[in-house]
């Protein structure tokens, strides 16, 4: 019987396709030459320039959760959306480059569970990186499960082969090349993935009339389908974001989105997560890495332009994801029944003439690989350094360490297909991963806020602080998923990460007032008030055009997305 495609491509979309791939292994390959040692194979050898790390930083995030994630997102609950990038990411990549990357790059460790052991010990530290290696295998699946999608759609393989090819191809470059093979993939990926998704965009946008086209097919939705469809005001305007929140009151959306999303997940995602946070500590200096998050704020404001938009455009342009929209079970799509995650390849299938569908394709492919490449090679970094080096093997040879990293790397890969099949579950994959950021990023960045500013937070209160905010969020989520409750959009996940931070802080307070804390010169480097201010900056800064400056390049990011913000 003849595979059933969603997507029908030609014979040069294909060329394409097998172009990019060798680019990818090619690059992989050669990555492998420069690793002499364990920092070559888990840190780059700490010698990128900021622009190289910058983009990668980027790129690394622009997965699942970018592409199927936010276009599911515009699709089902439009411009609200924005408050992922402009609210839930810029502030928080700021705030990590001004202030937080000189603890981490000055204190020379080689991931954020190490910081946590220098400052917490060993209890904290274990929690820490076992929580973090879950959580990477977890996403890994979810990048996985949807690259396995497009391969299935685009070939008509049976899931579980696309899976398994997928798997693959990943595995290869980060075994051979490390994280330079996939920084420098990184940076290939981000300009594939937009010159992918961005014809898409504009062809979307002439079809259905323009800007102000698309705001009346998207009020004439609404008003056919008030029962089931988000009001069009709420959808084409960013604030105050009810059916983003979950709350029906402005203030409490407004309240809920600048809280739970901008600061807790937000904050808890960009300033704490090793995946995003590695990228910067492979630069070359202090004043790369800190600007490494700055000058990824710039392409982060734009990112949405792509994701978000296509989505938006799916729900009035495909009469499948209308249909989804509307209430109906539609059969078809990536996993035989029409889900808001569908949106993009549908897209492809309506608008896209051959060659552009090779090249939109190949931009959902890097972005899957992108995205899961940086899962992989933060848990290998994470495994072998903060669980098998300290707890299982010590005091070994420094390519023992190297060969554990490329079998974490194997075993995460095989893992991952796994954890695929938990993603599969969801129609609209930001529920899963908010959930996921809940559970591990807002207890971890409680910790870490504290851990940095307050001096008197003790070993105890580290782990225990971390291990009670974990249990608060999925004490929170796990009535919600049994029926007891439930809030539109992402409001259960704001939630739940709200009471995961909330606890974790009450938790540490009060555990730090009853134990021990460390001497004060044990905390330098890892405590701001014990750190001097000399050692937080980097004295090349100075002399420097401001653009090559961390402050002042910060200031006039945020003032463009303070813009942004009045603007949507």
């Amino acid at each position: 019987m003849a595979l059933q495609t969603l997507i029908h491509a030609s014979p040069i979309d294909y060329v394409i396709l097998v172009v990019y791939f060798a680019f990818v292994l090619g690059i992989g390959y050669m990555a492998r030459h420069q690793i002499s040692d364990s920092l070559d194979f888990f840190l780059s050898g700490r010698r990128l320039p900021a622009w190289v790390t910058g983009l990668a930083f980027v790129s690394a995030n622009l997965g699942a959760v970018e592409i199927m994630g936010m276009s599911a997102n515009g699709a089902q609950l439009g411009l609200p959306t924005l408050h992922y990038f402009w609210v839930g990411a810029v502030p928080a990549m700021l705030f990590l480059g001004v202030v937080m990357m000189p603890f981490y790059y000055g204190s020379g460790v080689r991931s954020v569970p190490e910081f946590m052991l220098k400052r917490f010990g060993p209890a904290a530290h274990l929690v820490n990186s076992l929580s973090f290696a879950l959580a990477q295998l977890l996403i890994a699946g979810v990048n996985l499960y949807l690259l396995g999608s497009i391969v299935h759609a685009l070939l008509g393989w049976p899931l579980w082969v696309a899976l398994i090819v997928a798997a693959i191809i990943v595995l290869a470059y980060i075994t051979f090349g490390g994280l330079s093979a996939a920084i420098y993939n990184e940076v290939l990926q981000f300009f594939v993935i937009i010159a992918g998704l961005l014809p898409m965009v504009l062809i979307g946008l002439h079809r259905v009339g323009g800007w102000d086209g698309l705001k009346a097919k998207i009020t004439q939705a609404a008003a056919a389908h008030p029962d089931k469809i988000v009001p069009a005001s709420e959808q084409l305007n960013s604030w105050p974001g009810q059916s983003l929140s979950g709350f029906d009151n402005p203030v409490l959306s407004v309240v809920g989105i600048v809280f739970g999303l901008g600061f807790v997940l937000g904050f808890g995602y960009w300033t704490t997560n090793f995946v995003e946070v590695q990228r910067a500590m492979a630069s070359k200096s202090l004043s790369d890495a800190r600007r490494t998050p700055i000058i990824g704020t710039f392409p982060k404001m734009l990112v949405p332009f792509v994701t978000v938009l296509p989505g938006v455009l799916a729900a009035v342009l495909v009469p499948e994801i209308a249909a989804t929209k509307a209430g109906q079970a539609v059969p078809g799509g990536a996993s035989g029944t029409v889900t808001y995650n569908d949106s993009v390849l549908y897209l492809i299938q309506d608008l896209l003439p051959n060659g552009l569908v090779g090249l939109a394709i190949t931009g959902l492919l890097a972005a899957f690989m992108a995205g899961m490449a940086a899962n992989i090679s933060a848990f290998n970094t994470v495994f072998s350094v903060d669980i098998w080096q300290h707890y299982v093997k010590k005091d070994k040879p420094d390519d023992y360490y190297v060969k554990v990293g490329r079998i974490a790397t194997v075993a995460a890969s095989i893992i991952a297909i796994g954890t695929a099949a938990i993603a599969s579950n969801y129609s609209n994959i930001m529920d899963y991963l908010q959930t996921l950021f809940g559970f591990f990023n807002a207890p971890l960045f409680a910790t870490f806020i504290l851990g940095m500013f307050w001096k008197r937070s003790t070993p105890a209160a580290g782990w225990s602080g971390l291990a009670s905010g974990t249990l608060a969020a999925v004490a929170v989520w796990l009535p919600s998923a049994l029926g007891v409750y439930s809030l539109s959009g992402q409001g259960v996940s704001f939630v739940a990460a709200a009471a995961g931070f909330v606890v974790d802080i009450l938790v540490s307070v009060v555990v730090s007032l009853v134990t021990k804390p460390k001497p004060a010169a044990e905390l330098v480097g890892l405590v701001y008030s014990e750190t001097p201010k000399e050692s937080l900056q980097d004295p090349e800064e100075k002399g420097k055009p401001w653009y090559k400056r961390t402050v002042p390049l910060a200031g006039l990011s945020l003032v463009l997305v303070i813009i942004l913000n009045f603007l949507f």
